[in-house]
């Protein structure tokens, strides 16, 4: 392999290696009064870190520290904040800093799907899902920077199935989760040197008590039912929100850049990227034939 060879073989390997901590780690996870975001706050505290969930509804936040507690959880903090915003962002870090005195962890939970045809698609709609999906995670990077540059600490962004490969009928959703990965991947680059580690877990549809019924009152009249379905109609089977908390915490660990859930998609996205028209053919195969 020669000297230069084994020497970028084994920084690789070294920068790969799982963190070890004698001490709680401090961390944020918006989006933590419900859903995802509660599972990934009980994930952590359940091994003993210290959680501040950020959301806007404090009853939703408050009703959150219930369920943890009910749970046998240690209360977390919370922030009633909107992190779709700099100020919002801002005041949220800025709480972990008078709670703890720093920050190691950065969870950013925030989003929201969407349905459509791109045909319908206006470019208010597009701006309105970037702004929900990528300006919160954008911001709460930059407002935690200062913090886990001193603490050499991990961000994980949630992204999606959809923002590696496209889909029908989810509207602007692949749009705005494919800006996600392309911000995480330039992040991650831009602030290795600074020790912060940057990476994207990208689940399939996640299992939701509402699935199926979310967009029901929207009028969709010109989609197919499946459209209303998980994932726009997906074949892939709803992973329990409790298995994507546990994979963040590997990615915590071990620093890890990008992962994929269901782990045998890697595979099939990968031959779609080598090969597109296979790609499109299996994306068509994993949902309907049917076209609107």
């Amino acid at each position: 392999m020669g000297r230069f060879g084994t020497n970028v073989f084994i920084r690789f390997f070294k920068a790969q290696r799982p963190m070890t901590s004698d001490h709680s780690r401090r961390c944020i996870v918006t989006g933590g009064s419900a859903g995802l975001g509660l599972e990934v706050a009980a994930a952590l505290l359940a091994r003993g870190d210290r959680v501040l969930i950020a959301g806007r509804d404090e009853n939703r936040l408050n009703a959150a520290v219930q369920t943890l507690v009910q749970r046998g959880l240690v209360a977390p903090s919370i922030c009633r904040a909107d992190v779709a915003t700099r100020e919002g962002a801002t005041l949220v870090c800025d709480r972990s800093v008078e709670l703890w005195g720093g920050l190691d962890v950065l969870v950013n939970v925030v989003g929201t799907s969407d349905r459509g045809l791109v045909q319908d698609l206006t470019t208010d709609r597009l701006d309105e899902m970037i702004r929900l999906n990528v300006h919160p995670a954008l911001l709460c990077c930059q407002a935690a920077k200062p913090s886990l540059e001193k603490s050499k600490g991990v961000i994980i962004n949630v992204g999606s199935l959809a923002g590696k490969v496209g889909a029908r009928y989810i509207g602007a959703y692949p749009a705005a989760k494919h800006a996600l990965s392309g911000l995480t991947q330039q992040l991650r680059l831009e602030w290795k040197p600074l020790g912060i580690h940057v990476g994207i877990i990208q689940p399939g549809p996640i299992r939701r008590d509402d699935a199926g019924t979310r967009y029901t009152e929207a009028d969709h009249s010109n989609l197919p039912e499946q459209a209303s379905r998980p994932g726009g109609g997906t074949r892939v089977k709803g992973v329990p929100p409790q298995k994507v908390a546990s994979a963040i915490l590997r990615m915590i660990d071990r620093r890890s850049p990008d992962m994929i859930i269901p782990g045998y998609l890697r595979i099939l996205i990968g031959i779609g990227n080598l090969v597109p028209r296979l790609g499109d053919w299996l994306l068509l195969k994993f949902t309907s034939s049917r076209a609107p």
